[in-house]
C-alpha cells in the first residue's frame, strides 16, 4: 500500500510540474488574471465546463485561446450570433454519391463541437433554440442527430464567454443550462501595475511564442487523479449544510429566507466537492481543506442560487448569500 502511495505521489509531482508549466505559458500572454486562471485549470481537472463573465477588453477570448494552444489537444471557437443554428454547431446530413455505383446517400457532416475544446464566444447572443443544442454534448458527452448518436471525443471541454452589460440581441440562459457550467467565473478588471504591463506587452512589436506542454492523456490521468484525493467526512456534512442552507424551504437562516427564491440543488454539491478536490490536486495536495472549498464555493453557487426581486433591488447578491453562509456555518 505504501508503495502504491508513493506511485500516486510521484506521479502527481509530474503531472503538477506540467500544470506549472501551462501556467507559465499562459502567463507569457495573459497578464495577472492569475485566479481566473487557476478557476479554468480546476474546471478542466474536475472534467466540466466554464462560464466567463465580463466586459469587453478584458481578454476573455484571448485568455481560452491561449490555453487552448499550450495544451495538446483540438480546438474550435464558435461565435455565437443571432442567426446562428443548431446545426452550425452539431453538423448536418449532406446528400453524396457513391462514385463507384451511382448511388445516394446521407452523409453526416461533423459540425464544430466534434473537438475537444470548444470556446461558445458570447453564448447569451444566440436564441434558446441555439443555445439548447449544447445541453446534451454538455451532460452525456454525446450529440444526437436523427436516429443515431455519436461520442464526442474525451476530455471535452465548453469554456462560454458573456457581456453582462450588453442588453440588445442578447438571450439569457435558462437556469437548466446556467446549470450545467461547472463553474461560473467572473472577471474583473487588472491592478493598475498589470494594466501598465498589459499595455507595455501589446502595443510594440514583440509576440510571445507558445508551447504545447500537457496532453489530452495527462488532462485525462489527472482527471482521474482528482477523484482519488481524499476528503473528510465533516468537510463533505460541512458542503451538504452550505448547500442545504441555500433553500429557502430548508434553511433557517433569516438572510436567506428574506432575499433567496431558489436555493442549489444537490449538484452544486457535487461540484463543490469536485473543485475542491481539483484546487488541491492543482496546489499539489492530495487531501482537501476548509480552505479548498472556500476557495470554489463562489464560482460553484453564484448561478445556481437565484435571489429574489427585493434582493436585486437592494443589490442583494447570490455572491453575497454564499459569502454570509460560508462565514454562518
Amino acid at each position: 500500500m505504501d508503495k502504491e502511495l508513493q506511485r500516486i505521489a510521484d506521479e502527481v509531482e509530474m503531472l503538477s510540474g506540467k500544470l506549472s508549466a501551462l501556467k507559465q505559458e499562459i502567463g507569457k500572454v495573459i497578464i495577472g488574471q492569475e485566479d481566473t486562471v487557476s478557476q479554468l485549470l480546476i474546471t478542466f481537472l474536475a472534467g466540466g465546463h466554464a462560464l466567463l463573465e465580463g466586459v469587453p477588453g478584458l481578454a476573455k477570448t484571448l485568455m481560452i485561446r491561449t490555453l487552448a494552444n499550450a495544451i495538446d489537444l483540438k480546438f474550435k471557437r464558435i461565435q455565437f450570433t443571432p442567426d446562428l443554428m443548431p446545426s452550425d454547431i452539431i453538423g448536418t446530413e449532406i446528400l453524396e454519391e457513391d462514385h463507384t455505383t451511382g448511388k445516394k446517400f446521407f452523409k453526416f457532416n461533423k459540425g464544430p463541437i466534434f473537438s475537444n475544446i470548444i470556446l461558445a464566444d458570447e453564448i447569451n447572443r444566440t436564441p434558446p433554440k441555439t443555445q439548447a443544442a449544447l445541453l446534451e454534448a454538455m451532460q452525456e458527452f454525446e450529440v444526437t442527430y436523427g436516429d443515431k448518436t455519436y461520442q464526442l471525443d474525451k476530455p471535452f471541454f465548453i469554456l462560454a464567454t458573456q457581456n453582462p452589460i450588453e442588453q440588445s440581441g442578447t438571450f439569457v440562459l435558462p437556469e437548466a443550462q446556467q446549470d450545467r457550467f461547472l463553474l461560473y467565473i467572473k472577471i474583473g478588471y487588472p491592478t493598475q501595475q498589470d494594466e501598465e504591463a498589459i499595455l507595455k506587452a501589446t502595443t510594440g512589436t514583440f509576440k510571445k511564442k507558445l508551447n504545447r506542454v500537457i496532453s489530452g492523456d495527462d488532462i485525462v490521468r489527472l482527471q482521474q487523479l482528482v477523484r482519488e484525493v481524499s476528503i473528510s467526512d465533516a468537510l463533505i456534512s460541512f458542503v451538504s449544510d452550505i448547500i442545504r442552507a441555500t433553500r429557502p424551504e430548508t434553511t433557517t437562516d433569516a438572510y436567506v429566507k428574506d432575499w433567496v427564491d431558489w436555493g442549489a440543488g444537490p449538484r452544486a454539491g457535487q461540484a463543490m466537492i469536485l473543485t475542491a478536490k481539483a484546487n488541491a490536486l492543482l496546489e499539489g495536495r492530495l487531501a482537501v481543506t476548509l480552505d479548498d472549498i472556500k476557495a470554489v464555493a463562489l464560482p460553484v453557487l453564484r448561478h445556481r442560487v437565484l435571489v429574489n426581486f427585493r434582493a436585486e433591488a437592494e443589490g442583494i447578491t447570490s455572491d453575497k448569500v454564499a459569502t454570509h453562509l460560508l462565514s454562518a456555518i
